[in-house]
């Protein structure tokens, strides 16, 4: 695999059994890269290793004055110049190439698995995580899987090196082979310290970041309630845990790098007092004594890869096991799927709870949990967190559908949309069937004033279609951000679309609009909606009340308000006492205790919930302005 042939067509199934593991199944899939690598590493450490051979050819043969030799010598080291050229240059390509491809097959299944397993992602794994792995981690475990290649390259140098020494000049070169394991060995001892010491920086940096994070996202609050200073000097503390830690983690390092100095050093003093020593009996020749000095000198390089790969491998140890982690998060049902793709049409049931959605209704659903309401919707949409009886489309299970299939049927929008930054042509591009026009849609979500508000900030077009959206739509109200995603996902015309508080950060007269207009944009469809909202629920065709996990009632929004009080307290914000206190006949009557008009003359109960009549009162007012309005 090559850089311009990624993405990988597939990824392959990763080994996430746990971090040493993954790591090990990358490197089998790498297995051509990273033999290329090698034989390049062989070709670039062996020319290295030879330049001191060349250099004692040459010196000897300047104090025999032999010309020939000399220009043996000569020719001989050019030629190990030129391989150390190519194999240097080759290497890096190829061990580059091998970084980037791991990375990007990570990044891949990571990417995979968040599609797989949706919003169940972020409840079984900190979304902090999640970035974490595809960012700093995916780096990690790319250099040790790139690092690799070339310390094996090393390693099998400094071998053939010491093998050659002996033969060549048995004296000196068992000082070199004996020397040589310990200095590669002499650090291990004090890798597992090292690498504690920099696992515990990694932890603490986390929860620094975490911290900032979190300060960040809820400075306004903060502000608000004078908190800034709190959270600073909270924020300042764990800054310097993370500095401590990083500077005992940076000790150890130098400690290591300081002995990967110092035992070379002790080497080499011993070789050449060995070899004068050797040289003045005669024993050896000025030539083989500097070859041998010479290789001890270049041996130095490749030994500094036995550092790097005990580096490489305690960073991406723990950032492989917190991918094996993520990697290894399975869907409550089963991804493949029993039947053939296909995409089924029929209403919508749930058998858990009872819930039914008619084919080409709107169905309103009031949860007195929001929480449930949540779980609920997701399962809805196949993307249950937990083993369970299936959801019905047309009588068809979803969990027994391939998970493309499932999700084009049923479309679900999740309390918190995300907007991606990118023009609002790029926002609204997405898979759809082509029966809903952008700006259909957004003229049903009453997106009127935010396209006016993303023209008034950008400077560079007078289109609302080109004009940018900022990360995750912060230059916008949250009001503003729920009508783009609404806008999105009637763009998307699926067969059931599935929202869950699709309103709640709008004003009621808009939220009168947006009902209207989905209700129109999405006739013949089927459309299930959660909210405890009156106006919506209103102009639902149906209205289905849960009470815990199951269906309570099931009528007309004005039916179950009088009729049902568990159904009211949860629509008017009620406790069942309030609401049995403002209950009133239905000709009217005095006022009860603990009621009062607010300021608008409107009856409320005595947690300043609009009574029942009121709400409906309310209602039919805001009826007669629309009307009033459509015949201006």
């Amino acid at each position: 695999m090559q850089i311009q042939d990624l993405p990988y067509p597939d990824p392959g199934v990763p080994d996430a059994r746990s971090g040493p593991r993954f790591l090990w199944w990358l490197f089998r899939n790498q297995l051509s890269g990273q033999l290329k690598s090698l034989a390049w590493g062989l070709l670039h450490f062996a020319s290295v290793a030879s330049l001191p051979f060349c250099v004692g050819v040459a010196v000897q043969a300047a104090v025999d004055r032999s010309g020939g030799r000399l220009a043996l010598a000569g020719g001989l080291l050019a030629l190990a110049c030129l391989g150390n050229a190519i194999g240097d240059t080759f290497l890096h390509r190829t061990a580059v190439t091998n970084w980037i491809t791991a990375a990007a097959r990570v990044q891949q299944l990571l990417g995979r698995k968040a599609a797989t397993l949706g919003s169940a992602l972020t409840r079984r794994v900190a979304a902090g995580e999640v970035v974490a792995v595809s960012t700093g981690d995916v780096e990690k475990i790319g250099w040790f899987v790139e690092a690799l290649s070339r310390f094996t390259a090393a390693a099998v140098t400094i071998v053939l090196v010491c093998v050659g020494l002996v033969v060549y000049q048995p004296a000196l070169g068992v000082v070199v082979a004996a020397g040589l394991p310990v200095l590669a060995l002499a650090v291990l001892p004090l890798l597992p310290r090292a690498t504690r010491r920099a696992d515990t920086q990694r932890e603490k940096a986390g929860r620094a970041t975490e911290l900032a994070s979190d300060t960040v996202a809820g400075l306004r609050v903060l502000r608000g309630i004078g908190g800034e200073e709190l959270f600073l000097d909270r924020y300042r503390r764990a800054s310097q845990e993370v500095r401590h830690a990083a500077v005992r983690s940076a000790r150890m390092w130098a400690l290591i790098a300081a002995i990967q100095v110092l035992l070379p050093g002790l080497l080499l003093i011993t070789v050449v007092w060995y070899g004068a020593h050797l040289a003045r009996d005669g024993r050896i020749t000025v030539g083989e004594m500097v070859t041998v000095y010479s290789s001890v000198m270049v041996l130095t390089y490749p030994l500094r890869h036995f550092e790097e790969i005990a580096m490489a491998y305690s960073f991406s140890r723990p950032s492989a096991k917190r991918a094996a982690r993520v990697l290894s998060l399975e869907r409550a049902t089963d991804t493949t799927g029993s039947r053939d793709a296909e995409t089924p049409t029929g209403d919508l049931y749930d058998p858990a709870t009872g819930l039914l959605a008619p084919t080409g209704l709107l169905t309103a659903v009031v949860c007195g949990d929001p929480d449930a309401a949540g779980r609920l919707a997701e399962r809805l949409g196949g993307h249950a967190a937990e083993q369970g009886t299936s959801v019905l489309l047309g009588g068809v299970p979803l969990d027994e559908l391939p998970l493309n299939s499932a999700r084009g049927a049923v479309l679900v929008q999740d309390k918190d949309p995300v907007l991606l930054s990118g023009t609002l042509r790029e926002l609204l591009d997405v898979p759809a069937s082509g029966a809903v026009e952008p700006r259909d849609a957004l003229d049903a979500a009453q997106c009127g004033d935010v396209l006016a508000a993303l023209v008034q900030g950008s400077l560079d077009t007078d289109d609302p279609m080109d004009a940018r959206i900022t990360e995750r739509g912060r230059s916008l109200s949250g009001g503003q951000r729920q009508r783009l995603a609404l806008a999105r996902s009637l763009v998307t015309d699926p067969e059931v679309l599935v929202l869950d508080e699709p309103t709640s950060a709008v004003d009621s007269h808009t939220e009168a609009r947006i009902a209207q207009g989905v209700r129109a944009l999405r006739a013949r469809r089927t459309t299930v909606v959660f909210t405890s909202s009156p106006l919506l629920l209103d102009r639902a065709d149906r209205v289905v009340f849960l009470d815990g996990d199951s269906v309570a009632a099931v009528g007309g929004h004005r039916e179950l308000v009088r009729s049902e009080p568990r159904y009211r307290a949860v629509v008017t914000r009620e406790t069942e006492d309030e609401t049995a206190l403002t209950q009133v006949p239905a000709d009217g009557g005095a006022l009860r205790e603990g009621e009062a008009l607010d300021e608008d003359g409107a009856l409320r109960g005595k947690n300043g919930a609009l009574r029942d009549d009121e709400v409906l009162h309310r209602l039919e007012e805001l009826e007669d302005l629309e009307e009033i309005e459509e015949t201006a």
